[in-house]
């Protein structure tokens, strides 16, 4: 029987209406401004209001989902009487996958009768959202939980992730670059080029002058690495630089006749560390 839920969280950056037209739950990861008490849950605050946010120099500090939480999420499926495969946010960026495997592995010991998967993504954003949108399919064409499982830790590392960001600030104060490298970087206006590697980790690659050639160095990561360039499916994600966005799909659509399917915002826990003018290109490749 085919009868289990597949779930996620809210890292795989795309919206609740997309998850539910896929029958996708998303657990919520969450973020405070330093200045404020206050706890927003990742889709809590409009994705616009937040970079404007960070633009009027408030920093947002992130936190992950806990086990507790994870329990409780869970739970809910198996008293349906459904079987569960989590797909989770990168281990090598949150410990949000370690605390699902924690949950997972206590219901597993309550509810023996009943399976409890979770598999690292090793991805983000978007491209974690590509990855949950394969899993999908598999799950409708008759996938077992086990035969998705395999799936999903089979085509994680074909996940291209390409991402260059605006403003070294926030690079810089995640401990990705140093002080003197941000400082010179935006004063020059160079702009680095970054992918998340086969251990789930964002690092950075190269580095292009200007936000133009920044645009272009990513197509020109799709023409290198895509495994189906006239067909591949194409996700874009941005930190509120819609029109940046719109200009990378028009160059893939120009140069290779791929329509990118969808364009969507990076949320705010993982913005909090990218900032706004983030743009990412996601995408089905010979290998990361």
């Amino acid at each position: 029987m085919n009868n289990y839920v597949i779930l996620t969280d809210s890292a795989v950056d795309l919206s609740p209406e997309i998850l539910a037209s896929w029958n996708v739950k998303a657990k919520s990861l969450s973020f405070k401004f330093t200045d404020s008490d206050k706890i927003y849950f990742d889709n809590e605050m409009p994705q616009s209001d937040f970079y404007n946010e960070m633009r009027a120099g408030r920093i947002a500090k992130t936190s992950a989902v806990n086990i507790d939480e994870f329990y409780s999420f869970f739970e809910e499926e198996i008293l349906k009487g459904n079987d569960v495969i989590y797909i989770g946010f990168s281990s090598g960026l949150s410990s949000t996958y370690n605390s699902s495997r924690m949950a997972a592995f206590q219901l597993s010991e309550k509810y023996p009768e009943r399976k409890v998967v979770t598999v690292d993504s090793l991805a983000a954003s978007a491209g974690f959202g590509l990855l949950l949108y394969l899993a999908v399919c598999k799950k409708n064409e008759g996938a077992t939980i086990e035969e998705l499982a395999k799936y999903v830790e089979d085509i994680r590392l074909n996940i291209c992730h390409w991402f260059t960001v605006d403003d070294l600030e926030y690079l810089k104060r995640g401990g990705r670059v140093s002080p003197f490298v941000a400082a010179v970087g935006n004063a020059l206006g160079v702009k680095p080029i970054l992918h998340v590697d086969n251990d789930g980790h964002l690092i950075k690659v190269s580095t292009a002058r200007g936000r133009k050639n920044s645009i272009k160095a990513l197509a020109e990561m799709y023409t290198t690495l895509a495994e189906n360039k006239g067909e591949g499916t194409v996700y874009i994600s941005h930190g509120d630089c819609l029109k940046d966005a719109e200009a990378l799909a028009a160059i893939i659509k120009n140069e290779h006749g791929v329509d990118t399917e969808i364009i969507t915002y990076v949320g705010a826990v993982i913005g909090a560390h990218s900032g706004p003018g983030t743009l990412a290109l996601f995408f089905v490749g010979k290998n990361r």
